[in-house]
């Protein structure tokens, strides 16, 4: 087979890969498509909840009452079609490694699925409660809380995306010293900076609040840790493997 046969079944396998992805989450979008306001109404839980008596969200836009619930189960089923989608990933790049990189990689792929879905479950079951209960008790007196659908959408998926990013933190850590781009006595030796880098960070993406700044900074220095003891779990395997 030559060179240009081999990148044209590269294309092709690739081509095939994606259109089962997408089939993947379409499928998925279709069965929970009868349910998108049911969703959107769990999503927005956390709000309604802290809402005073008689409050409610508002739509601000003719079309916003279809789309948002519509955009939030797409959502849903980007979230709950990722294991295929990733599967179907693993499946086109894994023939193209060699035993031992299939090995190390097989299982940091599922760690990091795991890791993004507890980082938006930290989100909404620990975060969302606090950060939702500070915006209703700092309302000025007289002023209703009634936020557009729309935007609350868009504020959760920020949440959701610092949090399920942040949670990816060992794996990034694991690749670093996998590949020998930073050892592990420099990723000890710049744990202050990391500590001050993960309030910072705390506080772009969180409310104006204390806790909530903390409850994203304390998890992003507490993976930062997991990962270098992996790290160095890993390192002591692969020493005593050589």
């Amino acid at each position: 087979m030559t060179t240009t046969d081999t990148f044209i079944s590269h294309l092709i396998e690739l081509r095939n890969r994606l259109l089962r992805i997408v089939i993947g989450v379409v499928l998925v979008f279709i069965g929970l498509f009868p349910f998108a306001n049911k969703i959107y109404t769990l999503l927005a839980q956390p709000l309604l909840s802290h809402l005073p008596a008689g409050g409610q969200m508002i739509a601000t836009a003719v079309t916003t009452p279809f789309f948002v619930p519509m955009k939030v189960a797409m959502l849903a089923a980007f979230v709950i079609s990722l294991p295929h989608t990733l599967y179907q990933v693993w499946s086109f790049i894994a023939p193209g490694l060699y035993t031992h990189e299939r090995r190390f990689m097989a299982p940091l792929v599922v760690a990091s699925t795991l890791l993004f879905f507890a980082g938006m479950c930290f989100a909404y079951f620990l975060v969302f409660p606090v950060v939702f209960g500070f915006i209703a008790g700092t309302a000025p007196e007289g002023v209703a809380v009634m936020t557009d659908i729309g935007n609350y959408l868009d504020f959760v998926i920020t949440l959701f995306m610092a949090f399920g990013i942040a949670f990816e933190v060992p794996v990034a850590v694991v690749l670093l010293v996998y590949f020998g781009l930073v050892n592990i006595e420099t990723l000890k030796d710049i744990r202050s900076y990391v500590i001050v880098g993960a309030f910072v960070i705390g506080a772009i993406f969180t409310p104006p609040d204390v806790i909530s700044q903390i409850m994203l900074a304390v998890p992003l220095w507490l993976l930062y840790e997991a990962g270098i003891l992996v790290a160095g779990f890993l390192r002591v395997r692969t020493a005593q493997a050589d």
